[in-house]
């Protein structure tokens, strides 16, 4: 055990399980045992929460590793009807297009210390040469389709150039295909696969099966990190509007904070926290997070802690782990309602109640 505190009248503990040499991303539960953990330098590995041993996975194909590129999510298929898909992120360099890359969509099977059966689903039209804002999470409907998120790639018109997927959230069903109710099936010149558009590089998304909520988290500028609740075929805004500020000296980015149109956040981060990934909580271990949002800060070196309302409002900030000054990566809520997260050090950590 690391430390104790409490939230909420809720006594809990830290605990570091395990180390490995990377980044790890994203991660997922293969069972109550196991954990599939990606890491940005592409590799996947099994994590045996009881021994904290690690089994690197065959069957990862090449990714482009470079810069803010490489594995990056992971999510397990939330019905499997046999043995379940895993479903990853990761950027592709991008055939005839020398030093370019893409946000790619595969799924595969595990089994034993394999991943088998790797299907490329889709490598999106987000080609640069650019070495940042990939996004990329993966978030899973009641309904049988995936959501991921893909940046803007550094190159701002992206967010609302409809030819692209760069800067956008896509819908698509779990073979890959395209669901016919999307809201640009019918729009000319139209990427068929767009949900939602106007973001800068989404780096957190959850679903809420309660209320049929989808849930955004992204990086703002020099300032004005967003959350976003994601709704059919609406406009986020970016880059025309924005509560950050140019990198290069105190001047608005964007045309106003906001605008006919367009969807307001409901949340604004000034300072930025430089989100990393984004849960719901669901459990029953921590009653009083239940319905709250979570998000690792990667700057400001925190646990995010926000409360949801019924209306869609956000009223509740608290921010936890700050004495642990890591960066905080990935989230993932396990099948007794425990919080694990990484950091960019490469620690794999677990928050549990006090008294278990």
């Amino acid at each position: 055990m690391l430390f104790t505190g409490s939230s909420q009248g809720m006594p809990y503990q830290v605990e570091r399980i395990a180390q490995q040499q990377g980044t790890p991303w994203g991660m997922a539960f293969v069972d109550d045992q196991h954990l599939l953990v990606t890491f940005r330098e592409g590799k996947a590995m099994l994590l045996n929460l009881d021994s904290g041993d690690w089994q690197q996975l065959s069957g990862v194909p090449h990714v482009a590793v470079y810069g803010q590129g490489g594995l990056l999510d992971v999510a397990k298929e939330p019905k499997p009807s046999g043995k379940p898909w895993y479903y990853f992120t990761y950027s592709q360099s991008v055939t005839g297009k020398s030093g370019q890359a893409a946000t790619a969509l595969a799924r595969a099977k595990l089994e034993g210390n394999r991943l088998i059966q790797w299907q490329e689903l889709l490598v999106t039209q987000s080609a640069s040469d650019t070495s940042r804002h990939f996004g990329s999470r993966i978030a899973f409907d009641q309904s049988d389709h995936l959501f991921f998120s893909v940046g803007d790639r550094g190159h701002r018109p992206n967010g609302q150039d409809m030819t692209t997927h760069a800067g956008k959230i896509l819908r698509l069903n779990l073979d890959g295909s395209v669901p016919e109710d999307n809201p640009f099936v019918r729009t000319p010149n139209a990427l068929h696969e767009i949900w939602s558009l106007g973001h800068r590089n989404p780096q957190g998304m959850a679903y809420d099966s309660t209320t049929g909520r989808l849930w955004s988290i992204e990086h703002g500028p020099r300032g004005g990190d967003e959350i976003n609740l994601i709704r059919k075929g609406v406009n986020y805004g970016w880059p025309v509007t924005s509560h950050g500020k140019e990198y290069w000296g105190p001047v608005d980015v964007g045309e106003a904070t906001e605008k006919a149109g367009i969807e307001s956040p409901k949340k604004v981060y000034i300072p930025s926290i430089a989100p990393g990934s984004l849960i719901l909580y669901t459990g029953s271990s921590f009653p009083a997070w239940r319905g709250s949002l979570f998000s690792g800060a990667l700057k400001l070196r925190h646990l995010n802690r926000v409360e949801p309302q019924a209306d869609g409002s956000i009223r509740h900030e608290e921010r936890l782990l700050e004495s642990l000054d890591e960066r905080i990566r990935a989230l993932a809520q396990s099948p007794e309602g425990w919080i694990y997260f990484s950091t960019d050090s490469g620690g794999i950590y677990r928050i549990r109640p006090s008294d278990q």
